[in-house]
């Protein structure tokens, strides 16, 4: 039986490793990000990354967002023994670019929010602000990642105690399709030489890679607590549950799950809704996606 992906989930990271943001529709801006999707990160005084890679204490802070539009207009942020505190993020006076939050007239308070980062993390912490496709993990590689929901509720089930959602916030996907089978996505993709074109809601993508995941999945959520042994059962039932399409020469191990794509030019500016549909097109050579 021929399967329809739908999209039925949009979640966007307004602030790089914090909470996400579900959304109806969202649009594509420049270099093929979702509008509000990891538009501000955190750096700390060595012009380093404060992500839930390097920094267990990202996970306590709850993020919470003040809109349903893209980008967030304000974040209440909160944590364990720490005051919570709503900052405004954008106003009508916001400027292009990639600027320091501070740079922009009324849009972050940006005194009182370093401060309560700096206070949080016990060490110097400001905010930065990119507008131009925000701070991807993949800069190769900079389109909305996407999962199926039966990918997700597959993957909770090899590990006790780890819901569906809570596998949805260890993995951080932006694009969730429903109305197929668990690691459809895996379709979205090919060999190292090759893309996958396809659209969603008539929006031209590329599917590049299966996401090479880092140390974040394999943390709790909201404690940044690990969880025993992780990895080792992902890879074990991730090698024995590999559909025919998959695998490829991309595996050279199996901690790999999701999908990153590339989006052409000529999508920026367009819009993708929850309800659209996804159609696969033709596996293409990289030169010939470069030339276009």
């Amino acid at each position: 039986m021929t399967q329809t992906a739908t999209v039925t989930r949009l979640t966007v990271y307004p602030i790089k490793s914090l909470d996400g943001h579900v959304v109806d529709q969202v649009e594509l801006v420049t270099n093929g990000g979702l509008a509000g999707d990891r538009e501000y990160a955190l750096f700390d005084s060595d012009d380093t990354y404060v992500n839930g890679k390097r920094e267990q204490q990202v996970h306590p802070i709850r993020a919470t967002f003040g809109t349903e539009t893209t980008p967030a207009e304000s974040v209440t942020l909160s944590a364990p023994e720490t005051d919570s505190e709503t900052f405004q993020l954008t106003t009508d006076a916001d400027a292009g670019g990639t600027v320091n939050a501070a740079n922009t007239a009324d849009a972050v308070d940006e005194a009182e929010l370093t401060d309560w980062l700096t206070d949080y993390f016990g060490y110097s912490v400001n905010l930065r602000r990119n507008r131009e496709g925000g701070f991807p993990d993949d800069t190769e590689a900079a389109g909305p990642t996407i999962i199926s929901t039966a990918t997700i509720e597959t993957v909770a089930s090899w590990f006790d105690g780890i819901s569906p959602d809570g596998m949805r916030r260890r993995l951080r996907a932006n694009i969730e399709l429903g109305g197929v089978d668990a690691f459809w996505e895996d379709r979205l993709f090919a060999d190292r030489s090759h893309r996958v074109e396809f659209t969603i809601g008539g929006v031209a993508f590329e599917g590049v890679n299966p996401c090479q995941r880092c140390v974040v999945p394999t943390r709790e959520p909201d404690t940044g607590e690990p969880h025993d042994g992780f990895q080792k059962t992902f890879v074990e039932q991730r090698k024995t549950t590999m559909p025919e399409w998959s695998g490829g020469d991309w595996f050279d191990h199996y901690f790999r799950l999701m999908v990153n794509t590339d989006v052409p030019e000529s999508s920026w500016g367009e819009t993708i809704a929850v309800g659209d549909a996804v159609e696969i097109g033709e596996s293409v050579e990289i030169s010939e996606t470069e030339s276009n």
